[in-house]
């Protein structure tokens, strides 16, 4: 394509996000347009003028089981969250019920079944909780002939395959991720509905649903370039303003922060511990085989650059493998990604011997990074593909290592940012729907460019480095506004394509 045709075309698909405009204003160093002789004005950065964070450690790192944080923790939180709500109603109405319809639409219908989606809606109609979700439970789910009984303020409803409805894949709802809930009387008419969007991340919301009692933080910030000023002015580190936000937002004390980021931490070690032990086959429609343990074992024999760099991606593919597994993991940024974090951090605790004081510290780096990328574009495969899942999650482990080996806030953010940079335009396309190819792979090689980026940033002049984190963050979501929608996890593009004889 000729250059001028492609900078109208970008310009005119830009448009509608906001970046770019008229005015040459720049609040984060940019390249002056005037460099680039012959280049067509008014292509420059918009900053980012996005409403105050409110997003917590609790709501970005969350427990639950895989393989999907938008297709198996979201949608079971969703059905708990019905199942409660029809507790609280009238019993003159629960007493017309007859059943209850979970109508799936969008990715979760496309690609629903081979992220379990089904067995957690079931799972949360059952009374599980996604912390403690009894995953022999979701693994006995998959026998579609069963019926289940539950009881739901005194009135008896049987669960099952007919309760689950594959609904429409193009629809007309605002996010791509949308389930719709229903109670429905003996002759069908809907009694109670709720309209649930599952965003990315494991976070879900519903259609009217009233603003959380939250706290406001005690250092206010929407973008990177706010945060770095506040560090600045207040003379506050990364962690301070972290943990007094978030003491703040959610009411609560340190204590509390700690007890549930060490949950995270012992969360990813045993994920890693339990993978690296395991062999055989992964549940799906095709055979898969784990290869964490063998990786994990051939590191011993390897030179020492091949095995660190073996030995790493072990880690990562022990986590992706017991998540495609359904096993228990953490949503960093999602469970797609959910072994990209687990590697560093069990490299940092068993390789380079930090405190259990610095891994805290470092999820506190990873956090400030996902809540940046989680409000300023998205971190659902669904809506910009997978540089808003294994991107950001390497992105997050790059600042996790930086920030909890010591490096300044400059190095911190430089290192989530050359990871985020370098997983741009990376699509979504799982073969036939399943967390298996490409992603259990993707993890590990998100990990070795966290631990890459880690080590350009320690070694960067900050001061001579042009990209910053907010600019990345605006062109993932440019970038993901492009993709077209077979290559954003409907597993009809890509990989989900070229893979598949017929």
């Amino acid at each position: 394509m000729e250059r001028r045709c492609f900078l109208k075309i970008a310009a005119i698909s830009s448009a509608g996000a906001g970046l770019l405009t008229q005015t040459h204003e720049v609040v984060a160093k940019g390249i002056s347009f005037q460099a680039f002789p012959g280049k067509t004005q008014g292509q420059c950065y918009a900053p980012p003028a996005n409403p105050v964070i409110l997003t917590s450690l609790t709501d970005l790192f969350k427990i639950g089981p895989g393989p999907s944080s938008s297709h198996t923790i979201a949608p079971l939180r969703i059905s708990s969250n019905f199942r409660e709500a029809i507790a609280a109603l009238p019993p003159e109405t629960l007493n017309k019920a007859q059943s209850i319809e979970a109508h799936l639409f969008g990715s979760l219908s496309a690609t629903g079944k081979g992220h379990r989606t089904d067995r957690a809606i079931l799972a949360g109609l059952l009374g599980q909780k996604p912390e403690t979700c009894d995953t022999e439970l979701m693994d006995a789910l998959a026998d579609t002939r069963k019926q289940y009984v539950t009881t739901i303020q005194g009135k008896t409803f049987t669960v099952g395959n007919d309760t689950i409805v594959w609904d429409k894949i193009d629809h007309p709802y605002p996010f791509a991720n949308t389930l719709v809930m229903r109670l429905v009387s003996v002759d069908g008419t809907t009694l109670f509905e709720r309209e649930y969007y599952s965003p990315g991340g494991g976070f879900f919301q519903w259609k009217g649903q009233p603003a959380p009692d939250r706290g406001q933080p005690v250092y206010p910030y929407g973008n990177m370039a706010d945060f770095r000023r506040l560090a600045r002015d207040r003379n506050r580190s990364l962690s301070e303003i972290i943990l007094d936000n978030e003491k703040a937002v959610m009411k609560t004390g340190e204590a509390e922060i700690f007890t549930h980021l060490d949950l995270v931490l012992k969360t990813m070690e045993d994920g890693v511990t339990q993978g690296l032990s395991e062999e055989g086959l992964l549940p799906g429609p095709f055979p898969f085989y784990r290869k964490a343990k063998r990786v994990y074992e051939s590191a011993r024999n390897a030179p020492a650059g091949d095995g660190f760099m073996t030995q790493l991606s072990s880690y990562a593919l022990a986590v992706s493998e017991g998540n495609a597994a359904g096993r228990l993991a953490v949503t960093a940024p999602t469970l797609g990604s959910a072994g990209t974090m687990p590697a560093l951090v069990y490299l940092m605790k068993n390789q380079l011997k930090l405190s259990q004081d610095a891994l805290r510290h470092g999820l506190l780096a990873a956090g400030l990074v996902g809540f940046l990328c989680k409000n300023n574009a998205s971190v659902a495969g669904a809506e910009v593909g997978c540089q808003g899942e294994i991107g950001v999650a390497s992105a997050m482990a790059a600042a996790m290592l930086t920030h909890a080996t010591g490096a300044p806030l400059e190095a911190t953010e430089i290192a989530a940012t050359m990871a985020l940079e370098h997983h741009l335009g990376m699509s979504c396309d799982p073969v036939g729907g399943f967390v298996l190819i490409p992603c259990i792979e993707r993890n590990a090689f998100g990990a070795i460019k966290a631990y890459n980026a880690h080590l350009l940033a320690k070694n960067e002049i900050a001061a001579q480095h042009w990209e910053d984190l907010d600019r990345v963050i605006l062109a993932m979501l440019e970038t993901g506004k492009a993709l077209p929608t077979p290559f954003k996890e409907m597993g009809t593009g890509g990989l989900g394509v070229t893979m598949v004889d017929c």
